[in-house]
């Protein structure tokens, strides 16, 4: 356990081998904050994106990297009346994850789900969110309707998965490995697709009678965007969270009126505090009995310490891992 309060910082955009830590004044919160000292958290692609210098943080937001953390709240700020020190909590963060104290806007701060320990519900709240937010609250993915999952290996793929199958949905996903694929069809996947080696979307033409997929939640952008239209069903939505295939891509608009289909484009960071504070709640209100239940569960590759970030980051950019990667204070 650390001492003081520590973060992890990133010397100037490049490498892994720029993130180090260092010790940091102490944060305090103000007016509907709250200060949790870290447990744990975790790593996501948008991380080594601004490791890189690709992805700033939003203004007035902390430089020091990570988007989500779990831990017990020191202390709270004005207004603050859910939340006392000593609460296990997890939270949705816009930075400020990489440290051992974290400030958090009160209502993107949720209780540790039932049966889950508190290091390892850092691995939580951004799949949570990313997942509940994209698939069910934007794209409206209902019981009996079929999704589509790229990337299912993945810490949003493989909670995305669970979720959707807990609530009754079909789902297919993508993935790079047999290994992969296996852990999709273990969790709940009926359909896993390598996609190194198999079209995704003949694979899903044929297992829904050339229906399509209702629903496809895409982390490659556009070098998917074609191919993800062919697969939809008629009125399908494609909701894109991710651009590892690239930005830009050409759209056939002929198809999509035909499939009265639906793309939508969403980041969760940027979003207002009101938006992500009501997400968070929902995520409560509706995931956090799933998981309490062990219909879902957080998927964990490893665990390292915080001042090993920068490995941390090696593992994630060889995308040989599955599920998430956490980083212990």
């Amino acid at each position: 356990m650390l001492r003081g309060v520590y973060a992890v910082i990133a010397s100037e955009p490049g490498p892994p081998e720029n993130l180090s830590l260092q010790e940091l004044p102490t944060p305090e919160p103000g007016p509907g904050e709250v200060a949790i000292d870290v447990a744990a958290t975790a790593v996501n692609r948008a991380d080594t994106l601004q490791r890189q210098g690709y992805y700033p943080p939003p203004l007035g937001v902390s430089d020091v990297i990570g988007l989500e953390c779990s831990g017990v709240v020191a202390s709270v700020g004005a207004g603050v009346t859910r939340w006392r020190p000593g609460d296990e909590v997890c939270a949705l963060l816009a930075g400020g994850g990489y440290a051992t104290r974290v400030i958090a806007p009160a209502g993107q701060v949720m209780a540790v789900p039932t049966g889950v320990d508190v290091a390892t519900a850092a691995a939580l709240p951004e799949v949570s969110a990313t997942v509940w937010s994209n698939v069910f609250m934007g794209a409206g993915l209902s019981s009996g309707e079929t999704l589509l999952v790229h990337g299912g290996a993945g810490g949003i793929g493989t909670f995305a998965i669970q979720l959707a199958t807990a609530l009754g949905s079909r789902v297919f996903a993508t993935a790079g490995s047999p290994a992969k694929t296996d852990l999709c069809l273990s969790l709940g996947a009926e359909v896993a697709i390598n996609y190194r080696n198999d079209d995704f979307v003949e694979v899903v033409r044929a297992a829904t009678a050339g229906r399509g997929a209702d629903v496809i939640l895409d982390n490659m952008g556009a070098a998917y965007l074609g191919r993800n239209v062919d697969a939809l069903a008629i009125g399908g939505r494609l909701a894109i969270i991710g651009m590892q295939g690239g930005v830009k891509g050409e759209l056939h608009i002929g198809k999509l009126l035909n499939k009265r289909g639906v793309v939508m484009a969403t980041s969760l960071r940027p979003r207002p505090i009101d938006e992500k504070a009501a997400i968070c709640r929902e995520v409560e209100a509706t995931v956090w009995p799933l998981v309490a239940a062990g219909q879902v569960r957080p998927i964990v590759h490893t665990t390292l310490p915080l001042s090993e970030a920068a490995e941390a980051h090696r593992i994630l950019e060889a995308s040989d891992h599955a599920g998430k990667i956490l980083l212990t204070t």
